[in-house]
């Protein structure tokens, strides 16, 4: 297994330092609703997770949760709310989220005000190492201190811009130095150290929890790309000197990010789609689909025509979870080794996590599935069934039935002598029996499904024989009967909800 290391810029064999994975990603700012970007990220390291369980490895995944920065201290001002109420608000709405788009939940959350203790003595580690320095009731990290500053980013303090407000701030001894603890202000919480009241900085509380959490070399450190500077600079540069330069971390995961019309989706542009809010219009399936069709290091862009060709793959993949009962009839078209369909899949995700290729193989076994349901020999493809489960499961897909029917109608999938003897009177007692079916509640979507296609390859032969008035009834029946049908470049699709 190779993954691409942001440290070194290219893949690396992927071999964990110890009997146990220790992998850390970084967390949300609980101040608002969780958006789509963060759902791209949440996912992808779940699959990794998953992944590493699938290869056979044990995992320790720590997630922090930053509940004291500067945002959420001016969100809760501005709502007259304490920043333990609005954290606690929107940490348990990210809960939510997360388990609506069945993200597993990690080992541990810790969160920035309950480890206070652990981020001072880390604090006062560096000080006493000469990395850092108090003035004023706060303290700076020496940035030109680390003779490697910069390494992550790959790039130089000369070309670096100033953070943490250090323009106009008089007291750092070079502008390039950062917080890691700030002295108290009014209206926001602090606490006693040895250098005042005061609150921790940003960067200081994951290096301090990674350390507590998972010790003082971890497997996986993860995020955004837009956490590699300053953020995941600056955790390097702190914890490899409180430790003494040992390394921080061995492996460098980062995501690409959510356009929303050419710009990166964040709180701060206020370009914004909620993971609720997608989630009123579109499956969870189907938005981690649109998540995993995209390499995980590309940025993704965010459209409601992507959206809902996820969600169409999702009902295809859903047909093929929940099959109707066989009842073999007739000999069975020899079919591919089952176990190919493994080994495509671990090449793909051994190859930096290829999440595209992977949710290919999926689709190609639930052809195979929907093939065999539409022919009557479901029973003879229990292999590539088992296969499916388990790669849908890797992929964190439940699949679970829905009160959507849908389909896309394969030709090849529906017997040429039915098409040909649905004609006529037989025609007319077919959409009879779908109108007749659509109004039973006791009868099975599967059934429904097999009707409909083989109404909709009927129209289609008749379209090809120019017989358009005939296949125009066929379509305008359905509709009728709640039914809508899109001739697409790649097949008749169709939606129904019950």
């Amino acid at each position: 297994m190779k993954v691409y290391n942001t440290l070194s810029r290219k893949k690396e064999e992927f071999v964990p330092q110890g009997d146990e994975v220790t992998m850390y990603v970084c967390g949300v700012n609980p101040y608002s609703d969780a958006h789509i970007g963060h759902a791209m990220s949440y996912i992808f390291f779940d699959v990794v997770r998953r992944y590493l369980h699938f290869r056979g490895h044990r995992l320790r995944h720590v997630q922090n949760i930053t509940d004291i920065e500067d945002n959420i201290i001016a969100t809760a001002n501005r709502l007259g709310k304490s920043v333990p109420e609005l954290t606690q608000e929107y940490t348990k709405r990210y809960d939510e989220d997360m388990a609506a788009l069945n993200v597993l939940r990690a080992d541990e959350y810790p969160r920035a005000m309950g480890e206070i203790e652990k981020i001072i003595e880390v604090t006062r580690g560096l000080i006493d190492k000469g990395f850092a320095y108090a003035v004023g009731g706060s303290v700076y990290f020496r940035v030109r201190k680390v003779p490697d500053y910069g390494k992550l980013s790959h790039r130089t303090l000369e070309a670096m811009e100033p953070s943490e407000g250090a323009i106009g701030n008089e007291e750092k001894e070079d502008a390039m130095d950062f917080a890691l603890w700030k002295a108290a202000k009014p209206d926001e919480p602090s606490w006693d150290s040895p250098w005042g009241q005061g609150r921790p900085g940003w960067h200081i509380e994951c290096s301090a929890m990674s350390l507590k959490y998972l010790g003082e070399t971890i497997d996986i450190h993860g995020g955004g790309q837009d956490l590699i500077f300053p953020h995941h600079e600056n955790e390097i540069a702190q914890s490899e000197s409180f430790t003494g330069k040992k390394p921080f971390v061995r492996y460098w995961l980062h995501n690409g990010m959510v356009q929303l019309r050419q710009q990166k989706m964040s709180k701060s542009l206020g370009n914004l789609i909620t993971i609720r809010e997608a989630l009123e219009k579109y499956s969870p399936d189907a938005i981690r689909i649109f998540v995993l069709n995209s390499h995980y290091r590309s940025p993704l862009t965010y459209s409601e025509e992507v959206l809902e060709a996820a969600e169409r793959g999702a009902d295809r993949l859903r047909q093929a979870a929940n099959p109707g009962r066989p009842s073999f009839k007739g000999e069975v078209e020899e079919l591919p080794d089952a176990r190919a369909y493994y080994e495509r899949f671990e090449t793909a995700m051994d190859d930096d996590l290829n999440t595209p290729q992977a949710i290919a193989v999926l689709f190609d076994l639930a052809s195979i599935i929907n093939r065999a349901a539409n022919l009557d020999y479901l029973d003879k493809v229990d292999q590539h069934r088992i296969t499916f489960r388990d790669i849908a499961g890797v992929l964190g897909l439940k699949l679970e039935p829905t009160d959507v029917i849908s389909g896309q109608v394969d030709l090849e999938e529906i017997d040429s002598e039915d098409i040909a003897a649905t004609r006529g009177e037989k025609l007319d007692l077919l959409l009879s029996n779908i109108e007749n079916a659509v109004k039973d509640p006791d009868m099975g979507i599967d059934s429904i499904r097999g009707y409909v296609n083989l109404a909709l390859g009927v129209r289609d032969s008749l379209r090809k024989e120019r017989q358009y008035q005939r296949a125009d009834e066929i379509r305008d029946k359905l509709t009728s009967l709640g039914f809508t049908v899109e001739d697409t470049p790649q097949g008749t699709e169709w939606k129904r909800k019950r």
